[in-house]
């Protein structure tokens, strides 16, 4: 498959130099970053100003995602220590907003829930005025797991629906509706945590398909969507097949502050982490 160019406004450089305080505070902790596993364009920009998204229980993924540059092999044992140590990373980074994700663990039978669970209380621990972000995986479904992670009462609870229906076979194990009615069942079971999105642009979707798939979010009452370019991270995974004006997105934010979305952050760099402090109701 042809190669497509980045325009210019996709010509951000990342500057390894920059990262050396984050990355031995990371190295002494012993954490992940999706930063780091996801080859994220905006590490540099992030790391310098200290801020991360972490990547809790390993960086190893049950699922085979196309799109997604965390390794897909059998993941280790969940550290039963890791939680304080991330408590201990955003005491010393002094975050005021932190944004916690992890690989899908389709291993363990709660899916990760009483480890996201944990995380969030031993934050609340160590650094109690910390926002805390949470971005799950769909626990296949469970409300069991669900419920854990909400009885932990994070300040925002986001899944990421990532792209359009017609395109799931990139999300291999993932369901459309299935990711949709979790996010609706959170809001039914802890309506005062709002619920966040992202998707992603460049795979082939027609606008009219990520119009429909943001009707679906506010029907589900979710109140935040991220909505950024996708980039390939490497020839082996799934290509890009447009890079879109910045002009589209901006007119995506436009049309989803007028749906109803508390906060709509939408452009070619925008991930689902990136400025997640600045999302407000």
């Amino acid at each position: 498959m042809k190669i497509i160019r980045k325009p210019e406004w996709l010509q951000k450089r990342i500057s390894p130099g920059s990262h050396a305080e984050m990355e031995r505070l990371l190295g002494d902790l012993r954490l992940h970053t999706v930063c780091q596993e996801a080859l994220c364009p905006n590490i540099s920009e992030c790391f310098s100003q200290k801020q991360a998204t972490f990547l809790i229980m390993g960086n190893a993924c049950t699922r085979l995602c196309t799109f997604c540059n965390v390794r897909q092999e059998t993941p280790l044992p969940i550290d039963p220590e890791e939680p304080v140590r991330v408590a201990a990373a955003v005491e010393r980074l002094g975050l005021a907003h932190v944004v916690i994700t992890s690989p899908t663990r389709d291993d363990l039978p709660d899916g990760g829930a009483g480890h996201y669970a944990a995380t969030v209380m031993a934050m609340r621990t160590i650094s109690p005025a910390t926002r805390i972000e949470l971005l799950a995986p769909d626990f296949q479904g469970s409300r069991d797991s669900l419920a854990t992670v909400l009885a932990a009462a994070p300040d925002i609870f986001g899944h990421n629906l990532e792209t359009v229906p017609r395109l799931y076979e990139i999300r291999k194990g993932a369901d459309y509706r299935r990711s949709l009615q979790l996010l609706a069942a959170a809001g039914e079971a802890a309506p005062s945590i709002p619920t966040k999105s992202g998707i992603m642009l460049g795979l082939g979707e027609g606008l009219d398909e990520v119009r429909s798939v943001m009707s679906d979010l506010r029907s589900a009452g979710c109140s935040y969507l991220s909505i950024g370019q996708y980039l390939a991270p490497s020839r082996n995974h799934q290509p890009v097949l447009e890079f879109v004006k910045p002009e589209i997105f901006d007119l995506l934010r436009t049309e989803g502050l007028a749906l109803g979305f508390s906060h709509v952050e939408s452009g070619p760099y925008v991930r689902s982490s990136y400025h997640a402090g600045s999302y407000t109701d």
